[in-house]
């Protein structure tokens, strides 16, 4: 069986970056190193393997293929996949694989689980996601990966491993945790959904959007149907920590040749260094 679902590939501190992302076509991606992905607009047969999702919101170009990646789970015999959405739209999802069950006469097996924002998904011992509320039409979330470590807390620092092993065996806590914001996917939102969360200017690798990048395309329509234009990121350019920024979904109206024309010739030097244009 063949899927021809295109997708990208960069590499950046360890991590790998995989997907596609168009605006009103399909977005998904991938971090195989974190086992996880965001989106199901489209599943390259390739992906079926990543056995956690994260669904930004429920518009078709990011749901699309999440029956056809569940069904294509359970016939390779492979675990039911884990799926968090927005809580708002669980019930209708589960609907829809009921439905797509009765159609394919095939068991839709998945895990569903419904987030708002503040919730938090542990992925492992070193990872833990944070989810956050974006701006978009209908309810969307955004999910940031963070790695975490136990650090020895500062008032027991200069002591000898004698005396730290007793505190812990007297049942005193001589560790805190101590997060570091690794990755960060914000799915499609207007500039609120990264100002209202100051972590995402900081992780090591951003994936978000730029739908919209030419000069006399308005910025008040754009900012209504929960989209961002070049011009935004231009405002925002000194707030930008990140390592690496991925921008992706881009409108179908521009060729990729007029994207990277427009992008670099407008960003400073010091953002457009960070910057991977997907597409």
């Amino acid at each position: 069986m063949v899927d021809n679902a295109p997708f990208l590939s960069h590499t950046h501190a360890g991590l790998t970056i995989e997907g596609y992302s168009r605006a009103a076509v399909q977005s998904y991606w991938r971090i195989p190193e974190l086992k996880i992905g965001f989106d199901l607009g489209a599943q390259p047969w390739d992906f079926m393997g990543t056995p956690t999702w994260l669904i930004s919101h429920t518009h078709l170009d990011h749901v699309a293929a999440l029956p056809v990646y569940v069904a294509r789970r359970r016939m390779m015999r492979m675990e039911p996949p884990h799926l968090y959405l927005p809580a708002e739209g669980l019930e209708d999802v589960r609907r829809l694989l009921l439905i797509m069950q009765r159609l394919d006469r095939g068991r839709m097996l998945c895990e569903l689980h419904g987030l708002k924002a503040g919730d938090e998904i542990e992925l492992s011992r070193e990872q833990v996601v944070t989810v956050f509320p974006t701006t978009h039409t209908i309810p969307s979330l955004g999910y940031l990966v963070w790695d975490r470590r136990r650090k020895l807390k500062d008032e027991y620092q200069g002591l000898a491993g004698e005396q730290i092993r007793d505190l812990r065996l007297s049942g005193v806590e001589v560790t805190r945790e101590v997060r570091v914001p690794l990755l960060c996917y914000t799915g499609d939102t207007s500039p609120g959904g990264l100002d209202n969360y100051p972590p995402a200017y900081e992780a090591k690798v951003l994936i978000t959007e730029m739908s919209f990048i030419r000069p006399n395309h308005r910025r008040e329509k754009i900012h209504k149907f929960g989209h961002m234009h070049l011009d935004d990121f231009l405002e925002r350019a000194d707030r930008f920590k990140n390592e690496l920024i991925v921008l992706g979904h881009f409108s179908t109206r521009y060729h990729p040749q007029e994207v990277r024309r427009l992008v670099e010739n407008k960003l400073p030097a010091g953002l457009r260094e960070r910057v991977k244009l997907w597409i």
